[in-house]
């Protein structure tokens, strides 16, 4: 398809290898946000509706530290993913012991808190102008990056050397968190799923077990954190709204529940869904568009539910016996 319009969508974008980048990048951002989704309810069982919230706690941190303190971009990477951590233990100490929804509850109201002050503390996080020059660190490495894929000759292009190692890392991440649950450590998590009481008889600290969980996921949502905050360029409270962990929701239930390849699919097709509905040309306004793009994402939901519930890459099987539990 090289021009033209099909039910006012015109296909030229397809051919843009910065549209695949672009797509690429935020794929992976979302991806590896979802791991830590998936590892908590997929895996787990517990309903962590914070996972914006861990985002922008590791992200902040990390650019504060680096623009506020001057410490080192790599060091204040290892930072951010430990403080975001630590959020989650403080979190989960007092919510995990609480029934499912409250703690469901309790994760996004952490989140919103965390916004919240991000929104209004200016001197520490630069408000809703937001806060910048955390990145010449990762520019460098970019521009190098660049250098390296010329002597190849491959066409240097803004985003590509973050997509190369985006994809990289998230590869690595999902890989390695499905390596863990498959240890005798995730075996315990998906017992918890199944049944707590059980677990716990065996002589298992079951709550012990589920803030390690959450707290794997919040660092999973520092690391995602990063990926968005090099994209972007700025930090600002708006960049972490609610919406993010719904989208993080949406990966999984379409991959399928406890499926990381699901995970990695599921990342790439709702931004490429996301993305390629922008390119919609229809006599409405622009912000009819933008709810009708959402529009499209809900009724392949609808779709995906009622035709295969379990998800792409889920077992119906699985499926059933959560049902009953």
């Amino acid at each position: 398809m090289t021009s033209g319009g099909v039910l006012g969508i015109s296909f030229e974008f397809l051919q843009n290898v910065d549209f695949w980048i672009n797509v690429g990048v935020l794929a992976t951002t979302y991806g590896v946000f979802a791991l830590g989704i998936q590892l908590n309810i997929g895996t787990t069982g517990i309903f962590n509706f914070g996972q914006a919230g861990f985002m922008a706690v590791g992200s902040y941190t990390m650019g504060i530290l680096v623009v506020k303190s001057g410490v080192s971009f790599w060091l204040a990477l290892l930072a951010g993913i430990g403080v975001a951590a630590v959020a989650a233990l403080l979190v989960g100490l007092p919510s995990l012991r609480l029934r499912a929804d409250y703690f469901a509850i309790s994760t996004l109201a952490f989140s919103e808190i965390v916004r919240y002050v991000a929104d209004n503390w200016d001197g520490l996080t630069g408000g809703n102008l937001g806060l910048f020059g955390y990145s010449d660190t990762w520019t460098e490495a970019s521009a190098r990056i660049d250098g390296w894929l010329e002597h190849l000759g491959i066409e240097p292009h803004f985003l590509l050397p973050l997509l190369l190692v985006n994809l990289a890392l998230f590869l690595v991440l999902a890989g390695f968190v499905a390596l863990l649950v498959r240890s005798p450590w995730g075996r315990v998590l998906n017992a918890i799923r199944e049944d707590e009481d059980a677990a716990r008889a065996l002589g298992k600290n079951t709550f012990v077990f589920k803030l390690q969980s959450l707290a794997l996921a919040a660092g999973l949502a520092a690391i995602a954190g990063y990926m968005l905050a090099l994209n972007i360029s700025i930090l600002s409270p708006a960049n972490f709204e609610p919406i993010l962990t719904a989208y993080g929701y949406v990966i999984v239930i379409l991959g399928g529940l406890g499926s990381y390849r699901g995970v990695v699919v599921g990342s790439f097709f709702i931004i490429f869904v996301l993305e390629a509905t922008r390119y919609l040309e229809l006599p409405l306004s622009d912000a009819r568009v933008a709810a009708l793009r959402f529009m499209i994402v809900g009724l392949v939901l609808m779709a995906l539910v009622v035709f295969r519930p379990q998800g792409v890459f889920g077992k119906r099987e699985e499926l059933m016996l959560r049902a009953r539990g």
